[in-house]
Order: C-alpha cells, then structure tokens, then sequence
C-alpha cells in the first residue's frame, strides 16, 4: 500500500490540480481509479488509455484540447518518452499511480512517481486500492470493490463491504470468485464490457458514473444506463459463444491455447474466466487482427517465461504482472511462439 506520507503528497497534488486530466489504463482497474479521484475532488476529466503497451504521445493532444493544468496517469506501465517530452516543454506537473514491475531508470525525475513495489513491503495491489487509500470516500466503498475484485485482488476493505452491501455479496476471500458469481461482480463485468465502446459512448458511461449514488442505479437497468447494457448484452453474446467453444476444445495436460478473430479484442477476459475455471493450466488466449495478434497469458509465475519468448520475436513486446500478461506479436509468429513458450514450461 501507499506510506502515509505519499498519500499525503498525492492529495496535495489534487487539491492544488483546478482542471485536472486523468488519464487511466482501459480496463476496470484504471477505470474505478479514475472515478475515485475524481468523484473526491469533482474536477477533471478522464481519457482511457488504448494504446498497447505504451501511453503513446499522441495522447498529448487531449491535455491540449482541455486545457489541463495537471496530469494524473493512472494504473499504466510505460508511458512514451515523446509524450513526457511534450509535457515537459508546457511545464505541467504529472502524477503516475502504478502496481506494475518496471524499470524505474526509464521515468523522468520531473514525474511524480508512485508504487508499492518501491516501498518497504514491497506489494503490488490494483491501483483502485491506492487511490481508495488517498480518497477514503466510504460512499464510494464500491468502487473500490469493482476495481479490485477485477484485478483478481481481496482488500481488507471486502469485509466493510459484506457488511454493508450483504445482497450484493458474497463471503468469499477469491476474488475471481466474487468476479464471476455475485451482483457486485455483474455490475463489475457491465461496466467492463460497456468499456469497450466507441469513444461517444464511454464519455456518456463516465459522466453517469461521476453522479451515480450508489451500485443499485447501475444494477437495475433504466433511462440512464441503457446505452451501457445495450453495450453490454452486445459484448456478452459474443464472449459466451467464444467462452463456450473455448471450453469445449480443453483438453488434458498443464497448457492450453486458443485463438479467435473478428471485430471485438477481448482476450484479456477469455484468458481470466478461462483461468479461473481451468486454475491449474496456462492459459494463452490469442486475438487476431490482420498482420498482429493480441495475446493474454495466465499462469502461475509466467511473466518471466513470456517475456523471454517475446525477445526472441520481431516487432513484438509485452509486460503486465508475475502470472498475468498481455503481449502483441506478429500474427505469422504465432506457432513459434507458442512452440518456444511450450519448452520453457
């Protein structure tokens, strides 16, 4: 977790930020992140990272176009130098809040730079449980819920949530578990899913959410949120057909690999429930689109191993945490990588 003093540090920059812009890695964790800094301070405005593996510098333009006079860069493991170029040359004070394993070396020492690997217990939890620390919204206790159980992450804040939201939960100390099998866990995969919209959308989806009160106005479909179960039922469809087949080509021994291609990347999500279904196996989930491939790994330790094949690739890079990685490959080197990642394991 943060030191007493970083979190001190993090809410001075945020008192002192008038028209801050945040912006935050596009999945649940970097989403809620976003939400509990702004709902805290209800300044600023947010943009979700796409691009993979970088914050490229393209994103500068959005600072630009809002005229920001800080930037906070949420739940993100490498950001360009061509983007920490241009910021530097404005002169605005950026704040990054991450949990990945990187090279330190790589960040400029204009940065505010923060992450509880560097600390003395050295823990890598979601960047939702950071930014929990720093707000200690109890109103938005839910939030902070959603972003971690997403993460694959239990904080010590579950139980305060059990208590006050027994029908949304369950007592359960897996957090996939939770993902997969409780209301607050459907509240979470909507929102994932509504997340993948087109930019109009997911605007329209983060101003809702700035307002919303509590989870019910979320769970219960209505006027306000319809556009994000539309989104939802839309994605969900597809994903359970893929999950489906998925399921059905498993097979025996400690590895297992499976490919898709269409309109719609979301291996990412095939490779947990396929993980969390399948825990004892290594899971490759590979997203195909025209020259490039997409791929989520999960397994135990399997950072290292991935890391290695990819060097061995062109054009290729990845990263993410210990069992949990994401990569992008050429699409014709597929079969050796997944050949080379077979003889590490």
């Amino acid at each position: 977790m943060l030191t007493e003093k970083q979190i001190r540090e993090i809410k001075r920059h945020l008192d002192k930020a008038q028209n801050p812009l945040f912006f935050f890695d596009n999945d649940l964790d970097g989403l809620c992140s976003f939400l509990l800094l702004q709902r805290y301070i209800k300044r600023g405005k947010g943009v979700p990272l796409k691009s993979f593996p970088d914050m490229t510098g393209d994103y500068f333009r959005k600072v630009e176009e809002l005229n920001a006079d800080y930037i906070f860069i949420l739940d993100k493991p490498l950001v360009s130098k061509e983007f920490f170029e241009k910021v530097q040359q404005v002169n605005i004070p950026v704040v990054w809040i991450d949990h990945h394993d990187i090279d330190i070396k790589e960040i400029p020492k204009f940065v505010y730079y923060y992450n509880p690997l560097l600390n003395k217990d050295k823990k890598n939890e979601p960047v939702t449980a950071l930014c929990y620390q720093v707000s200690d919204s109890k109103e938005d206790l839910w939030i902070a819920v959603i972003g971690c159980i997403y993460d694959k992450f239990v904080p010590s804040f579950y139980k305060e949530f059990v208590r006050d939201y027994s029908d949304l939960a369950i007592n359960s100390e897996n957090a996939f578990n939770i993902y997969y099998n409780s209301e607050i866990g459907k509240i979470a995969r909507i929102l994932n899913f509504a997340l993948k919209d087109r930019t109009t959308n997911v605007i329209g989806m983060l101003k809702f959410l700035i307002k919303v009160k509590t989870p019910y106005e979320i769970l219960e479909e209505s006027n306000q949120n319809r556009s994000i179960y539309s989104r939802f039922k839309q994605i969900d469809s597809k994903y359970q057909k893929l999950l489906k087949k998925a399921i059905s080509l498993m097979s025996s021994g400690n590895f297992f690999f499976f490919q898709f291609g269409g309109d719609l990347s979301i291996s990412s999500d095939l490779a947990n429930e396929l993980s969390y279904r399948f825990p004892e196996k290594i899971i490759v989930v590979a997203y195909i689109n025209g020259i490039k491939a997409n791929l989520s790994i999960r397994g135990k330790k399997i950072r290292e191993k991935v890391l290695k094949v990819i060097q061995e690739l062109n054009n290729a890079n990845g990263g993410g945490h210990e069992d949990a990685v994401g990569a992008k490959i050429m699409t014709e080197d597929l079969k050796k990588f997944k050949e080379s990642l077979i003889k590490l394991i």
